[in-house]
This record gives structure tokens, C-alpha cells and sequence, in this order.
């Protein structure tokens, strides 16, 4: 994983001591240090991304300060109205520190003098905190710098300055590391990362961004070792996973800019993947299991989209994709280490399969009362936030991420992990399913039917064996095998039954014997089935006749009687059937209206 992460973090320009910040300002000065305007960077939303920022070391020792790109606090000295004295002291402290920096460095780049001159002139500084303010910035804000038009920042000259100052400010050949001694003459050891000899990191650059998933907004630990108990040999902290700062730092650039540019979130957790030959978003297919961006892309179904990509690696067509590999990262945060959840690669090929059988065992056919549920219609390919949100009660007063906050970390995860390796859906993912299913039968604040739940059951069913299983289809299958599917059948016809003949009565047979009959239908369907001749005899002609047949066919494949008990399989199985009728009864809607209308 690490290999990977490092490989990837080698294409990004990747250097210990420089770090890529989203900055949201510039100041632009004039060659004589004249402050000229305050430019917004980004689109907004986010700032822009910087690439090679000077990155100080040692920033707990305070007093330090980040050289050429820091925060609006630190360089134009811009407080909260109700800060602290204490966080205004060590700011100055810091303030000053920048300053003294770039004093150093105008012996090498004299165009440097004008920022210097800005940042010590108060006069300066005040018309730059208020155009600052009149911007809306924030002094936690990162802020760049462009003199005539130049950023410095980018200058060869400065970033070779910066590397000397920082090698001699560290004391030692290797930033950061330290030596081990007895276990070479130079005190070296075998790289973790890069197999040469290095002299290790005592301590590795932090992964950022993990603030929403429990970590921590100043950074968490990948490979760290705070505690004796965690050591080994004698060794110090991170000299228990020897690495270079060269390795370290493009492992963590990698994770870095994966986690920014690249991640999604599930739930609890984060979501990172990657490719090894970069691909066209299009042709991604966990951009497809995340869901598209336009309502007209999600009609077109993502499983056809992956059918036809399949296709076209397959015979020759895209050959580009047919060598290519993906990874996939699940992490979060845990009191500032990394906490890496699951680890997945594997072939584009596979991935672009998986996705595919992901959606086709998800086929459900719509239910219930919307206006375009006619029984034969399928459901959109669920979005996988739409599967999460299937485990967990839905409030509709709060957001869909407030509502994912229900659903734990590892359950997100294990979810995930099932989608894009083609595992079985576990048993304890399939019983969540179905008790909510059962729970928003009765609550009137719910929909009645989740259509990304039900195909969450559906696929458990198709999983359970590994030939598949081809008796659990997208539509109802009157010739299931299953005692229970026909029992959750007969329940949904004299639902409809009661409903033809009473109109509605508020709690009816669902809301009142859903629960009982789905776990002992043997003590209730043959109650509902005596009761239901009450109903018969309310209907007039074709449409009383029509339901007998109905309840008749249904008998007929429960051969003896219905089961007696039914365990977990067994509930899952009637709540598909019982579904899948309802589905199947809408679609003969037209002949109940019909053989209404005949009677009168």
C-alpha cells in the first residue's frame, strides 16, 4: 500500500521541505514594496492549490512560523475580534520570525526587499488588513504573495535558498533523521519504502484532510510509534518502519493529494482511489458506483454504461484499459494516527465487473404508490450513498450526511469492499436492511418502500450462493422454490384485498400482522386467509373472483401449509415476496378497473 502511495506521490513534484497548500489570497506589491490589491484565489469555495510552499520543520517547537506562504493571522498580524492575549503574543512572535526569514533570504533574491519593506512598515500593514476584512478573509486563510507580478514562491533561486537554509538550520545531512547506532558503520538502516540505506525519520510528515472522518485538523499519523510498548530493538518512534524523508514525503504528498482531490466520503469514513495509468473520469467505474452528477446520466443506468465498457476491453477496442490496475483506500481518523480500514487492488478489468454484477443484482422492480410504479418498470442503479442510507432511518429534516452519521465506519466499508471485490453482502448488513424495511412498513413519517433497500436484500439472496442464485429475480417469480417468498405473497394480496374491499382503514393487515407473520407465517397467514372471505364477499363480480384466483395460486405453491417459524433467510425471503407481488399486482391494476367497471 505504502509502495503504491510513494509511486503515486512521485508524479507530484514531490520534495521534503515543500508542501502544496490551498491558499485563498495574494498580496501584490510593487517592486518598491507598494501594496497594489488583495486577489481572491480559487473558485470560491476552495482556494487555489500551491505547490511547493516552504514547509518549516519543528513547528511545535513555537515561535516558528512557515516561510514566503502563511496564514492571514500570521503575516498581517489579523485577529478575531475576541482573541485571546496569549494567541496574539506567540502570532507576533511568529510574525516576526516570517519577517527575519525573509530578510535572510534577500541576500539571494533581492526582490524579496519590497515584501520585507511591506511587512515592516504599520501603515502598510493596516491597509492591508482592511481590504483583507472588506474581502471576507479569514485569519486562518493561507496568503501568497506576488511582486510585479511575480511569485516568488516559484523562483529557482529562493527554493534553492530555502533548501540550504534548511539543511544547516537541521543540523545534519538528513533532515529530521536520527542515527541508529550498532547496525551499520554510518548508522544507517534499509529503507522501508526504497530498499536503499538510509538514515531513518525520526518522525514522518502528517496526512491531512481527515478532519470530518474523526481525525485531527492539524494532521494525523500514517506510521508513527509514540509508545515503548509499540517499538522494537531498542527503536525510537518511526525508526520502527525505517524510511528516507525523501520516501516519506512522497507517500504522504500522495495520500495528501488523493484525500483532496481524489476522495469521497462513506459514511464515517473516507474513500481514496487511484489508477495506475490515469484514466478519463468517464471511464471510471467507482465514479459510477458513487453515482453520476446529472439526473439524466443516473436514467441512462450505470450498469449499461459498465456492460459497454466491459465489452469494448474485451474485444480489443479499448486494449488501453485492459492492462491497467486500481487501488483503493478506506481510512479515518483515530486520536491523530491514520486508521486504514481496508486496503483494495486489483485489475480494471475485474473492478469494471464487479461494478457491473453490483448493479445487475441490485435490479429491483418499483413498488408502492408512485405514478410511474406499473410493475414492469426497474429502479435506477442506487447510488451508493443511497445503499448506506438503506441500513439507516431517514430523517427528513436533516441532511443525507447527517443522516449517514447513523451508519458505522466498518459497516460503510465492509459495504464497499462487498461492491467493488464481488463479495457476498454479509448476513448482519441484510438484517439491518430488513428491520428498517419492517420499521417504515408502520411509520407514516417513512416511505413505504426504499427501493435501494429492497435491492440491497435482493442481492444478498443472489450472493448467498457462489453459482448465484437464479430463482431471485429483478421481478416477482411465481415459481420460487421458497415457502416464504409465497407466504410474503399472500400477505401483499390480501393487503390489496382489504383495501379493494374497506377503502382505507388506517391500520390495516400489513401495519397490524406484517411483524407476526413474517417470523411464525403458521400461526397468522392462515387467520388472514379465513378473514379474507369477509372481504370477498364486499366486492362485486369479476374483481372478487379475480382475487381467489389469486389467493388460490398463491395456496397452491405452499404445498402443505406455511412454515411453522422462519429464520433470518426466511424473513428476507418474505419481505421480497411481499414486495415483488405488490409490484406485480400494480401491474394488474388495468384488469381490476376493468373487471370493476364490468360489474356495474
Amino acid at each position: 500500500m505504502l509502495q503504491e502511495l510513494m509511486e503515486y506521490g512521485g508524479g507530484l513534484d514531490s520534495e521534503p521541505g515543500f508542501k502544496t497548500r490551498e491558499v485563498r489570497w495574494c498580496i501584490e506589491l510593487a517592486t518598491d514594496g507598494r501594496f497594489l490589491n488583495v486577489l481572491p484565489l480559487g473558485d470560491g469555495k476552495r482556494g487555489a492549490m500551491h505547490h511547493r510552499c516552504p514547509d518549516m520543520h519543528a513547528m511545535n517547537a513555537g515561535g516558528k512560523s512557515h516561510f514566503l506562504v502563511e496564514t492571514v493571522q500570521t503575516v498581517v498580524l489579523m485577529f478575531k475580534a475576541n482573541e485571546e492575549a496569549k494567541k496574539i503574543a506567540g502570532t507576533e512572535d511568529k510574525h516576526r520570525f516570517f519577517v527575519e526569514m525573509l530578510s535572510k533570504a534577500t541576500d539571494a533574491a533581492p526582490a524579496l526587499s519590497a515584501l520585507v519593506n511591506a511587512l515592516n512598515n504599520e501603515s502598510c500593514l493596516e491597509v492591508i488588513r482592511e481590504a483583507l476584512t472588506v474581502r471576507k478573509a479569514k485569519p486562518a486563510d493561507w496568503l501568497s504573495f506576488r511582486i510585479d507580478g511575480i511569485d516568488p514562491r516559484e523562483d529557482a533561486v529562493i527554493q534553492a535558498w530555502w533548501r540550504e537554509w534548511r539543511k544547516l538550520d537541521m543540523g545534519d545531512d538528513v533532515p529530521d533523521s536520527v542515527t541508529i547506532s550498532g547496525n551499520a558503520t554510518d548508522g544507517s538502516m534499509v529503507c522501508f519504502l526504497s530498499g536503499e540505506a538510509t538514515q531513518p525519520l525520526l518522525t514522518q510528515p502528517k496526512i491531512t484532510g481527515l478532519s470530518g472522518v474523526g481525525g485531527l485538523s492539524m494532521g494525523d499519523v500514517m506510521v508513527g510509534f509514540d509508545k515503548a510498548a509499540f517499538g522494537s530493538f531498542g527503536l525510537n518512534q518511526s525508526a520502527n518502519a525505517a524510511m528516507s524523508a525523501e520516501a516519506a514525503q512522497k507517500y504522504v504528498d500522495g495520500l495528501n493529494n488523493l484525500i483532496r482531490d481524489h476522495s469521497r466520503k462513506l459514511a464515517n469514513s473516507l474513500v481514496v482511489h487511484w489508477f495506475k495509468q490515469q484514466i478519463a473520469p468517464q471511464d471510471d467505474p467507482l465514479e459510477w458506483l458513487n453515482g453520476f452528477e446529472s439526473q439524466e446520466q443516473t436514467e441512462a443506468a450505470a450498469q449499461a454504461v459498465a456492460r459497454r465498457l466491459l465489452d469494448a476491453i474485451r474485444s480489443g477496442t479499448r486494449a488501453d484499459l485492459g492492462n491497467n490496475h486500481y487501488y483503493a483506500l478506506t481510512l479515518s481518523g483515530a486520536s491523530g494516527r491514520v486508521m486504514v480500514r481496508d486496503w483494495m487492488q486489483g485489475r480494471f478489468e475485474d473492478l469494471v465487473r464487479n461494478i457491473e454484477a453490483w448493479f445487475a443484482d441490485f435490479a429491483i422492480v418499483i413498488a408502492g404508490d408512485r405514478k410511474d410504479c406499473d410493475g414492469e418498470k426497474i429502479a435506477h442503479d442506487p447510488k451508493f450513498y443511497e445503499v448506506c442510507l438503506a441500513l439507516v432511518r431517514n430523517d427528513q429534516k436533516k441532511s443525507i450526511s447527517e443522516n449517514l452519521k447513523q451508519l458505522p465506519a466498518p459497516s460503510a466499508a465492509t459495504l464497499w469492499k462487498v461492491a467493488v471485490q464481488h463479495l457476498p453482502i454479509p448476513q448482519p448488513l441484510m438484517a439491518q436492511a430488513l428491520a428498517r424495511f419492517r420499521a417504515d412498513l408502520v411509520d407514516k413519517d417513512q416511505p413505504p418502500f426504499n427501493h435501494a433497500r429492497m435491492g440491497l436484500i435482493k442481492a444478498y439472496f443472489v450472493r448467498l450462493n457462489s453459482g448465484g442464485n437464479t430463482t431471485m429475480t429483478a421481478y416477482l417469480n411465481p415459481d420460487h422454490p421458497a415457502p416464504a417468498y409465497h407466504c410474503g405473497r399472500l400477505l401483499a394480496i390480501l393487503a390489496n384485498l382489504q383495501r379493494a374491499a374497506l377503502g382505507d382503514v388506517g391500520a390495516g393487515v400489513v401495519q397490524r400482522y406484517y411483524a407476526a407473520a413474517s417470523q411464525t407465517p403458521g400461526l397468522i397467514i392462515g387467520r388472514l386467509v379465513s378473514n379474507a372471505r369477509n372481504h370477498l364477499g364486499k366486492l362485486e363480480g369479476g374483481l372478487a373472483f379475480w382475487y381467489e384466483n389469486q389467493i388460490a395460486d398463491v395456496m397452491g405453491h405452499l404445498g402443505d401449509g406455511a412454515p411453522r417459524i422462519l429464520d433470518l433467510n426466511g424473513q428476507g425471503l418474505f419481505a421480497l415476496g411481499y414486495y415483488q407481488q405488490l409490484a406485480a399486482l400494480r401491474e394488474g391494476k388495468k384488469f381490476n378497473e376493468t373487471a370493476q367497471g364490468e360489474t356495474k
